[in-house]
């Protein structure tokens, strides 16, 4: 898809602001990075994209929603593996679009519900379903494919990705620290140079600091310092 029809597609739907068009994915990403809080959504085509970078995507910190376009459906099982909201193939009719719009839209709605620690949500536990409040998650553990929430008082194994979790976890309550772990902010005592400390059920746990995660969650805490 050339760029104008692209343009006109983000054009007519009253929800978007169209922010740029860049034929290279590194100068995309460098956007996102420098303005991520005034991006939610991204478009790739798959047909020019540089797929070898797509590692580049699931390495940023809250990545925006993204919607791939393409010219048949040879990318698409990758694409889901990078939690695109949607796969429109070309040529991109506006009903199409539109409706891909919209499940950005309804996300973005959830993600705003679950900011607040206070969204119910039901997971699978044995043979049936378990109401479990967000804000009662202390931490996440990647298991091989699974992941287990720990709660105050138990634990939930889940067929699961950690990079699928995280796009699904309000960012203002939780943070990535490692690679295998994920932490609700409120649950952190002390942090050291390379673990930290929580609560969790009236007990102190220690987890690792990944060092390529501390910069990220130091400058995502609030830190005193002497004037």
């Amino acid at each position: 898809m050339n760029s104008n029809p692209l343009k006109r597609l983000v054009e007519s739907c009253s929800s978007l602001n169209f922010t740029g068009m860049y034929t290279d994915l590194p100068s995309a990403l460098s956007l996102l990075i420098t303005k991520r809080h005034n991006i939610d959504l991204g478009i790739i085509d798959l047909d020019i994209a540089d797929l070898d970078r797509f590692d580049e995507i699931n390495n940023l910190n809250n990545p925006p929603y993204f919607i791939a376009f393409a010219s048949n459906g040879q990318y698409a099982i990758k694409a889901f593996d990078y939690n695109f909201i949607d796969y429109l193939l070309k040529p991109v009719s506006y009903s199409k679009f539109f409706r891909a719009i919209n499940k950005v839209i309804n996300c973005n709605k959830n993600k705003e519900i679950n900011a607040n620690g206070n969204h119910e949500i039901f997971i699978n536990k044995d043979l049936s379903l378990a109401k479990l409040n967000m804000k009662d998650i202390t931490y996440i553990e990647a298991l091989e494919n699974y992941i287990i929430l720990n709660t105050v008082d138990t634990k939930y194994t889940l067929l699961f990705t950690m990079k699928g979790i995280e796009n699904q976890l309000p960012p203002e309550i939780f943070k990535r620290i490692h690679r295998s772990f994920i932490v609700n902010k409120r649950a952190i005592k002390i942090i050291n140079d390379d673990n930290l400390q929580i609560s969790t059920g009236g007990m102190v746990k220690n987890l690792p600091i990944g060092r390529s995660f501390r910069d990220s969650l130091l400058s995502d805490i609030s830190i005193m310092t002497r004037a």
